[in-house]
Protein backbone atom coordinates (compact mmCIF):
# COMPACT_ATOMS: atom_id res chain seq x y z
CA UNK A 1 0.00 0.00 0.00
CA UNK A 2 2.71 2.49 1.14
CA UNK A 3 4.89 1.83 -2.06
CA UNK A 4 1.33 2.50 -4.28
CA UNK A 5 1.06 5.80 -2.42
CA UNK A 6 4.36 6.92 -2.94
CA UNK A 7 4.42 5.47 -6.59
CA UNK A 8 1.21 8.00 -6.99
CA UNK A 9 3.34 10.92 -5.45
CA UNK A 10 5.92 10.54 -7.78
CA UNK A 11 3.79 11.03 -10.72
CA UNK A 12 2.00 13.69 -9.83
CA UNK A 13 5.35 15.12 -9.20
CA UNK A 14 6.54 14.80 -12.25
CA UNK A 15 3.59 15.68 -13.55
CA UNK A 16 3.96 19.05 -12.16
CA UNK A 17 7.21 19.31 -13.33
CA UNK A 18 6.15 18.48 -16.98
CA UNK A 19 3.65 21.05 -17.29
CA UNK A 20 5.82 23.84 -15.37
CA UNK A 21 8.87 22.84 -18.19
CA UNK A 22 6.26 23.65 -20.81
CA UNK A 23 6.76 27.21 -19.70
CA UNK A 24 10.14 27.93 -21.76
CA UNK A 25 11.47 31.64 -21.12
CA UNK A 26 12.39 32.92 -24.41
CA UNK A 27 14.90 35.64 -25.36
CA UNK A 28 13.10 38.47 -26.27
CA UNK A 29 13.82 42.45 -26.49
CA UNK A 30 12.87 45.62 -27.36
CA UNK A 31 13.89 48.66 -29.46
CA UNK A 32 15.16 51.73 -28.91
CA UNK A 33 17.45 51.16 -26.48
CA UNK A 34 17.30 52.43 -22.83
CA UNK A 35 18.32 56.35 -22.51
CA UNK A 36 17.67 56.98 -26.02
CA UNK A 37 16.30 60.71 -26.44
CA UNK A 38 14.33 62.08 -29.62
CA UNK A 39 12.70 65.28 -29.94
CA UNK A 40 9.07 65.98 -29.76
CA UNK A 41 7.02 65.30 -32.94
CA UNK A 42 10.09 63.24 -33.96
CA UNK A 43 8.40 59.41 -35.07
CA UNK A 44 9.69 56.55 -32.46
CA UNK A 45 10.03 52.85 -34.13
CA UNK A 46 9.22 50.39 -31.18
CA UNK A 47 10.13 46.84 -31.96
CA UNK A 48 9.93 43.65 -29.97
CA UNK A 49 12.64 41.26 -31.27
CA UNK A 50 12.15 37.43 -30.58
CA UNK A 51 12.86 34.26 -31.72
CA UNK A 52 11.72 33.39 -36.49
CA UNK A 53 10.31 30.22 -34.87
CA UNK A 54 8.27 31.69 -31.95
CA UNK A 55 4.52 31.80 -33.06
CA UNK A 56 3.19 34.98 -31.48
CA UNK A 57 -0.93 35.53 -30.92
CA UNK A 58 0.28 39.09 -30.67
CA UNK A 59 2.46 41.62 -29.49
CA UNK A 60 0.74 44.62 -27.50
CA UNK A 61 2.62 47.75 -26.79
CA UNK A 62 2.09 49.91 -23.64
CA UNK A 63 3.64 53.39 -22.82
CA UNK A 64 3.66 54.26 -19.02
CA UNK A 65 1.29 50.85 -18.36
CA UNK A 66 -1.48 52.49 -21.28
CA UNK A 67 -1.94 50.94 -24.07
CA UNK A 68 -1.29 52.39 -27.39
CA UNK A 69 -0.94 49.57 -30.32
CA UNK A 70 -0.59 45.66 -31.32
CA UNK A 71 1.22 44.03 -33.79
CA UNK A 72 0.55 39.90 -34.30
CA UNK A 73 4.38 39.97 -35.62
CA UNK A 74 7.46 41.38 -35.20
CA UNK A 75 6.67 44.27 -37.14
CA UNK A 76 7.57 47.48 -35.62
CA UNK A 77 5.53 50.03 -33.82
CA UNK A 78 5.50 53.74 -34.67
CA UNK A 79 4.85 56.11 -31.91
CA UNK A 80 3.90 59.84 -32.67
CA UNK A 81 5.18 62.06 -30.10
CA UNK A 82 3.74 65.34 -31.84
CA UNK A 83 1.73 66.54 -28.90
CA UNK A 84 3.29 64.19 -25.86
CA UNK A 85 4.44 65.41 -22.15
CA UNK A 86 8.34 65.77 -21.99
CA UNK A 87 10.64 63.55 -19.95
CA UNK A 88 11.27 59.84 -19.19
CA UNK A 89 8.44 57.41 -20.66
CA UNK A 90 8.32 53.58 -20.23
CA UNK A 91 7.58 51.54 -23.10
CA UNK A 92 6.58 47.54 -22.93
CA UNK A 93 5.86 45.22 -25.04
CA UNK A 94 3.97 42.35 -24.05
CA UNK A 95 4.44 39.13 -26.12
CA UNK A 96 1.52 36.78 -25.98
CA UNK A 97 2.01 32.91 -27.38
CA UNK A 98 0.76 29.25 -26.55
CA UNK A 99 -1.54 30.49 -23.61
CA UNK A 100 1.92 32.29 -21.80
CA UNK A 101 2.56 35.76 -21.64
CA UNK A 102 6.30 37.52 -21.47
CA UNK A 103 7.31 41.40 -21.36
CA UNK A 104 10.10 43.47 -22.09
CA UNK A 105 11.03 47.37 -21.60
CA UNK A 106 12.85 50.13 -22.02
CA UNK A 107 12.55 53.77 -21.53
CA UNK A 108 13.31 57.34 -23.73
CA UNK A 109 13.81 60.78 -23.28
CA UNK A 110 10.97 63.18 -24.91
CA UNK A 111 12.94 66.43 -25.40
CA UNK A 112 11.66 70.00 -27.06
CA UNK A 113 11.24 69.67 -30.73
CA UNK A 114 13.65 73.02 -31.13
CA UNK A 115 15.59 75.26 -29.11
CA UNK A 116 13.59 78.12 -27.38
CA UNK A 117 13.13 81.04 -28.90
CA UNK A 118 15.11 84.23 -27.56
CA UNK A 119 12.91 86.71 -26.78
CA UNK A 120 14.04 90.86 -26.04
CA UNK A 121 12.37 93.04 -24.02
CA UNK A 122 12.04 96.94 -23.49
CA UNK A 123 11.69 98.60 -20.16
CA UNK A 124 8.12 100.60 -20.12
CA UNK A 125 8.51 102.12 -15.89
CA UNK A 126 10.62 101.79 -12.86
CA UNK A 127 8.72 101.82 -9.78
CA UNK A 128 10.39 102.03 -6.46
CA UNK A 129 10.82 98.08 -4.59
CA UNK A 130 11.16 97.70 -0.81
CA UNK A 131 14.68 96.77 -0.49
CA UNK A 132 13.92 94.71 2.75
CA UNK A 133 11.72 92.33 0.81
CA UNK A 134 13.38 88.75 -0.51
CA UNK A 135 10.94 88.50 -2.79
CA UNK A 136 9.53 84.81 -2.92
CA UNK A 137 6.42 85.38 -4.71
CA UNK A 138 4.35 88.27 -6.51
CA UNK A 139 1.40 88.77 -7.98
CA UNK A 140 -0.40 92.03 -8.90
CA UNK A 141 -4.58 92.15 -8.26
CA UNK A 142 -6.78 95.06 -8.34
CA UNK A 143 -4.05 98.01 -8.49
CA UNK A 144 -2.03 96.18 -5.85
CA UNK A 145 1.29 93.65 -5.72
CA UNK A 146 1.22 91.15 -3.14
CA UNK A 147 4.48 89.98 -2.37
CA UNK A 148 6.09 87.32 -0.19
CA UNK A 149 9.23 88.66 1.93
CA UNK A 150 11.43 85.50 2.53
CA UNK A 151 13.30 84.27 5.64
CA UNK A 152 14.17 83.08 8.92
CA UNK A 153 14.52 86.00 11.84
CA UNK A 154 17.78 84.75 12.99
CA UNK A 155 19.35 84.71 10.30
CA UNK A 156 20.63 87.80 7.19
CA UNK A 157 17.31 87.60 4.89
CA UNK A 158 15.42 88.62 8.53
CA UNK A 159 11.73 87.20 9.09
CA UNK A 160 9.37 86.39 6.80
CA UNK A 161 6.49 87.82 5.47
CA UNK A 162 3.01 88.93 3.45
CA UNK A 163 2.66 92.31 2.16
CA UNK A 164 0.79 94.06 -0.04
CA UNK A 165 2.28 96.87 -1.63
CA UNK A 166 1.38 100.08 -3.73
CA UNK A 167 2.92 99.85 -7.40
CA UNK A 168 3.72 103.51 -7.63
CA UNK A 169 5.73 103.92 -4.51
CA UNK A 170 6.24 100.58 -3.52
CA UNK A 171 4.80 101.36 0.45
CA UNK A 172 3.78 98.59 2.02
CA UNK A 173 -0.14 99.00 2.68
CA UNK A 174 -0.48 95.99 4.58
CA UNK A 175 2.39 93.43 6.52
CA UNK A 176 1.27 89.66 8.25
CA UNK A 177 5.05 88.89 9.53
CA UNK A 178 4.95 84.81 9.60
CA UNK A 179 6.66 82.67 12.49
CA UNK A 180 10.23 83.40 13.37
CA UNK A 181 10.82 79.69 12.80
CA UNK A 182 9.17 79.52 9.27
CA UNK A 183 10.94 80.49 5.42
CA UNK A 184 7.94 82.17 3.61
CA UNK A 185 7.97 80.99 0.03
CA UNK A 186 5.43 81.46 -3.41
CA UNK A 187 2.06 82.68 -2.99
CA UNK A 188 -0.80 82.89 -5.70
CA UNK A 189 -4.35 84.67 -4.90
CA UNK A 190 -7.14 82.39 -5.26
CA UNK A 191 -10.39 84.12 -5.26
CA UNK A 192 -10.45 86.21 -2.15
CA UNK A 193 -7.94 83.74 -0.56
CA UNK A 194 -4.02 83.92 -0.86
CA UNK A 195 -2.00 80.72 -0.73
CA UNK A 196 1.25 80.91 0.61
CA UNK A 197 4.13 77.72 0.85
CA UNK A 198 7.01 77.73 2.98
CA UNK A 199 10.96 76.24 1.72
CA UNK A 200 11.71 73.72 4.35
CA UNK A 201 8.83 73.58 6.49
CA UNK A 202 6.33 71.32 5.03
CA UNK A 203 3.29 73.17 5.32
CA UNK A 204 1.42 75.96 3.70
CA UNK A 205 -0.87 78.92 4.58
CA UNK A 206 -4.19 80.19 3.20
CA UNK A 207 -4.82 84.03 4.38
CA UNK A 208 -7.92 86.11 4.05
CA UNK A 209 -7.36 88.41 0.98
CA UNK A 210 -8.34 91.44 2.24
CA UNK A 211 -7.32 90.88 6.43
CA UNK A 212 -4.00 88.94 6.40
CA UNK A 213 -5.59 86.89 8.62
CA UNK A 214 -4.51 83.03 9.00
CA UNK A 215 -7.75 81.00 7.80
CA UNK A 216 -5.82 77.59 7.47
CA UNK A 217 -2.57 75.48 7.38
CA UNK A 218 -2.32 72.67 5.09
CA UNK A 219 0.50 70.22 4.89
CA UNK A 220 2.93 70.29 1.97
CA UNK A 221 4.76 66.98 0.98
CA UNK A 222 4.16 67.19 -2.50
CA UNK A 223 8.00 68.52 -3.56
CA UNK A 224 11.04 67.96 -2.13
CA UNK A 225 10.47 71.71 -1.11
CA UNK A 226 7.76 74.34 -1.35
CA UNK A 227 9.24 76.98 -3.83
CA UNK A 228 7.22 78.73 -6.05
CA UNK A 229 2.97 79.13 -7.11
CA UNK A 230 0.75 80.72 -9.32
CA UNK A 231 -2.70 79.62 -10.71
CA UNK A 232 -5.01 79.19 -13.89
CA UNK A 233 -8.04 80.03 -11.92
CA UNK A 234 -9.15 76.17 -12.46
CA UNK A 235 -5.35 74.52 -10.59
CA UNK A 236 -2.45 75.58 -9.07
CA UNK A 237 0.92 75.26 -10.25
CA UNK A 238 4.08 74.25 -7.55
CA UNK A 239 7.52 74.34 -8.26
CA UNK A 240 10.53 72.87 -5.91
CA UNK A 241 13.39 73.14 -7.79
CA UNK A 242 13.62 70.76 -9.71
CA UNK A 243 13.06 70.48 -13.31
CA UNK A 244 9.24 69.55 -12.06
CA UNK A 245 5.97 71.76 -11.81
CA UNK A 246 3.18 69.80 -9.74
CA UNK A 247 -0.07 70.15 -10.45
CA UNK A 248 -2.57 70.78 -7.35
CA UNK A 249 -6.16 71.02 -6.85
CA UNK A 250 -7.77 74.73 -6.71
CA UNK A 251 -9.63 73.94 -3.17
CA UNK A 252 -7.55 70.90 -1.04
CA UNK A 253 -4.27 71.49 -2.84
CA UNK A 254 -3.28 67.95 -3.28
CA UNK A 255 -1.28 67.05 -6.07
CA UNK A 256 -3.20 66.34 -9.20
CA UNK A 257 -0.37 65.58 -11.56
CA UNK A 258 2.91 67.08 -12.87
CA UNK A 259 5.02 68.57 -15.95
CA UNK A 260 8.71 67.67 -16.48
CA UNK A 261 9.99 70.66 -18.17
CA UNK A 262 12.49 70.24 -20.55
CA UNK A 263 14.52 71.83 -23.33
CA UNK A 264 15.84 71.05 -26.81
CA UNK A 265 18.78 69.74 -24.27
CA UNK A 266 17.46 68.29 -21.46
CA UNK A 267 15.99 69.20 -18.32
CA UNK A 268 15.64 72.63 -17.03
CA UNK A 269 16.12 72.78 -13.41
CA UNK A 270 15.82 75.38 -10.33
CA UNK A 271 12.98 76.37 -11.79
CA UNK A 272 11.62 78.98 -9.21
CA UNK A 273 8.97 81.78 -9.18
CA UNK A 274 5.93 81.07 -11.87
CA UNK A 275 3.30 83.13 -13.13
CA UNK A 276 0.67 82.31 -15.51
CA UNK A 277 0.29 84.24 -19.00
CA UNK A 278 -2.17 83.69 -21.64
CA UNK A 279 -2.21 80.02 -21.45
CA UNK A 280 1.40 79.71 -20.70
CA UNK A 281 3.55 79.06 -17.90
CA UNK A 282 6.08 81.82 -16.72
CA UNK A 283 9.29 80.76 -14.64
CA UNK A 284 12.37 82.24 -13.07
CA UNK A 285 15.66 79.64 -13.36
CA UNK A 286 16.71 80.02 -9.65
CA UNK A 287 20.19 82.48 -9.76
CA UNK A 288 20.40 83.09 -13.21
CA UNK A 289 18.72 85.57 -15.16
CA UNK A 290 16.38 83.99 -17.34
CA UNK A 291 12.77 84.08 -17.36
CA UNK A 292 11.02 80.80 -19.36
CA UNK A 293 7.89 80.80 -21.32
CA UNK A 294 6.48 76.84 -20.53
CA UNK A 295 3.80 74.88 -22.55
CA UNK A 296 2.03 73.54 -19.45
CA UNK A 297 0.95 70.88 -21.61
CA UNK A 298 3.67 69.33 -22.82
CA UNK A 299 6.54 71.08 -20.66
CA UNK A 300 8.18 72.53 -23.39
CA UNK A 301 10.26 75.48 -23.17
CA UNK A 302 9.30 78.02 -25.71
CA UNK A 303 10.79 80.87 -25.38
CA UNK A 304 13.84 82.63 -23.03
CA UNK A 305 13.79 85.70 -21.96
CA UNK A 306 17.70 86.97 -20.74
CA UNK A 307 17.06 90.04 -18.08
CA UNK A 308 21.16 90.35 -17.37
CA UNK A 309 21.09 93.57 -18.84
CA UNK A 310 17.67 95.14 -16.81
CA UNK A 311 19.77 95.35 -13.34
CA UNK A 312 23.81 94.72 -14.44
CA UNK A 313 25.69 93.06 -12.10
CA UNK A 314 27.51 93.68 -9.82
CA UNK A 315 24.32 95.00 -8.29
CA UNK A 316 24.19 97.55 -5.37
CA UNK A 317 23.92 96.10 -2.04
CA UNK A 318 21.64 94.45 -0.83
CA UNK A 319 20.22 93.02 -3.97
CA UNK A 320 20.54 89.43 -5.15
CA UNK A 321 19.09 87.16 -7.88
CA UNK A 322 16.40 88.26 -10.05
CA UNK A 323 12.89 86.63 -8.75
CA UNK A 324 9.39 87.84 -8.96
CA UNK A 325 7.16 87.74 -11.78
CA UNK A 326 3.48 89.05 -11.67
CA UNK A 327 1.19 89.78 -14.38
CA UNK A 328 -1.58 92.70 -14.32
CA UNK A 329 -4.39 90.76 -16.80
CA UNK A 330 -6.57 93.94 -17.36
CA UNK A 331 -4.04 95.95 -18.35
CA UNK A 332 -1.38 93.57 -20.17
CA UNK A 333 1.57 94.92 -18.07
CA UNK A 334 4.30 92.97 -17.02
CA UNK A 335 6.48 93.35 -13.63
CA UNK A 336 9.61 91.73 -12.60
CA UNK A 337 11.82 92.49 -9.74
CA UNK A 338 14.63 90.32 -7.67
CA UNK A 339 15.28 89.60 -4.33
CA UNK A 340 16.17 93.03 -1.99
CA UNK A 341 16.04 95.19 -5.36
CA UNK A 342 15.63 98.26 -5.31
CA UNK A 343 13.62 98.56 -7.84
CA UNK A 344 10.48 97.07 -9.78
CA UNK A 345 10.29 97.01 -13.56
CA UNK A 346 7.16 97.27 -15.88
CA UNK A 347 8.55 95.74 -19.32
CA UNK A 348 7.10 94.78 -22.40
CA UNK A 349 8.36 91.22 -24.60
CA UNK A 350 9.08 92.23 -27.80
Amino acid sequence: MKKKVLILITAAFAGLYSCKSDKKTIDISISPEAGASFKQGEAVKIKASYPDDLKTDSVVYLLDSVKIGSREDSSAFTLNTDSMPLGSRLITAKIYHAGQIQETSTNITLLAAKAPQLLSYEVVNTFPHDTSSYTEGLEYHNGFLYESDGGYASEAEGRSSLRKTALATGKVLQQADVDPQVFAEGITVVGNKIVQLTYKEKIGFVYDKATFKILSKFSYTVGREGWGLCNDGQRIYNTDGTNRIFVLDINNYNQTGFIDVYDDQGPVNNLNELEYIDGKLFANVYTTNNILVIDPKTGAVLQKLDLTNLYPEPRSEPAEVLNGIAWDASGKRLFVTGKKWQHLYQIRIK
